[in-house]
């Protein structure tokens, strides 16, 4: 999207719009699936603000950047969204990028609403720009180890990618379970094929191993590898950070695609405007919407009602957050200050265990609730 220059002034009076800055994976190496379905509940936000009138007369306009993953890219586009003159900005999957992105909106004073990234540091100081909607790491992966416990799993294995991401979750799971008689192991996967790990998973006695890698691969190849191998029939293949949501893992895995918990954060009943969200999500998708398509439409919600009241003054966003009382699709959302984490904080969504059905892999079972 080609937007001309504008000032960031607190308030126009010439009848253009007010801008968002939108920060989506949308192409490789990004999860592409998750960028759609963010930018999916964005932009379907945008058009009821809209419809219902605007912000205060204007046109709400979301103006899109390709982050495909990168983490210098985001930072160049938050610099030259910043230029453009947009009054916040929303949005982005990978938390990697997201920690880039929070960093230059923090640096550059512009108020950033973070949709779906997790990881607890989203920023190396606390900021008063930066707010975010998806619960932290360790509060949701502390849940999916509640859930590994309560199923009898102590001897997990994990297979990891280096990240600053996949590091932070094998910690938060090494911690929580350390003490409540589990033990964590770690299966580095720049060393292994997925054949050795097979190797390794039934050296260690592992009863489930964790997905901590990039999807499609090695991901795809790693769960046909395992369900292939006779030695391993009852591991429990797991991924808490929620590859199996999206339509293209049960495409490329079949069968092979059920019974692999992972986090989801949706509540076990959508409210009246969750429930009509979820059917204009799905119109506009083709098909079932994700807990991320959900997250970009309350994203917009949020910055939508902070501008009603505020006006597109920057300074006054941020000083914002602690007032926000929003009904999202999944909740009243609400920002505070939680311990561990930087930025300003929705505590919390609900957080689910869930998996796809092997009868019927298109179905999802609820597994476990936090």
């Amino acid at each position: 999207m080609n937007t001309p220059p504008s000032s960031p002034e607190a308030e126009r009076t010439d009848g253009s719009s007010v801008q968002i800055g939108a920060l989506v994976p949308l192409t490789r190496p990004g999860w592409v699936g998750a960028g759609q379905h963010l930018l999916a509940g964005l932009e379907l936000a945008v058009r009821e603000v809209n419809d219902a009138g605007g912000i205060l007369g204007r046109p709400l306009e979301l103006v899109v950047r390709d982050t495909a993953a990168d983490p210098q890219r985001a930072a160049a586009a938050v610099d030259e969204l910043a230029g453009l003159g947009v009054a916040a900005l929303a949005g982005e999957y990978h938390s990697v990028v997201a920690r880039a992105a929070a960093a230059r909106a923090d640096a550059l004073g512009l108020p950033f609403l973070c949709s779906s990234a997790v990881l607890d540091g989203l920023t190396d100081q606390p900021t008063q720009w930066v707010a975010r909607l998806a619960p932290a790491q360790s509060h949701g992966w502390q849940i999916y180890a509640d859930f590994l416990l309560g199923s009898g799993h102590t001897r997990i294995a994990v297979a990891a990618a280096p990240s600053v991401y996949w590091a932070s979750g094998a910690r938060i799971l090494r911690d929580y379970l350390a003490p409540r008689g589990g033990t964590v192991i770690e299966l580095d996967m720049r060393e292994l094929t997925p054949t050795a790990l097979c190797d390794e998973l039934v050296t260690h006695r592992a009863t489930a191993l964790l997905l901590l890698v990039g999807h499609p691969e090695p991901a795809v190849s790693i769960v046909k590898s395992v369900r292939r191998d006779q030695r391993l029939a009852e591991i429990m293949i797991g991924a808490p950070a929620g590859q199996p949501e999206f339509a293209e893992w049960a495409t490329l895995l079949g069968d092979d695609s059920a019974a692999v918990p992972f986090l989801r954060y949706l509540p076990e009943r959508l409210s009246p405007l969750g429930a009509r969200v979820e059917t204009a999500l799905r119109e506009r998708l083709a098909e079932a919407p994700s807990f991320v398509a959900f997250e970009g439409y309350d994203t917009v919600t949020v910055l939508a009602d902070v501008l009603r009241s505020q006006g597109a003054d920057r300074a006054r966003i941020a000083e914002s957050w602690a007032r926000v009382a929003v009904e999202g699709t999944r909740g009243k959302i609400h920002f505070s200050r939680t311990p561990g984490i930087s930025v300003w904080q929705w505590a919390w969504t609900p957080v689910q265990v869930v998996d796809r059905d092997p009868a019927d892999p298109d179905r999802f079972r609820i597994l476990h609730t936090g």
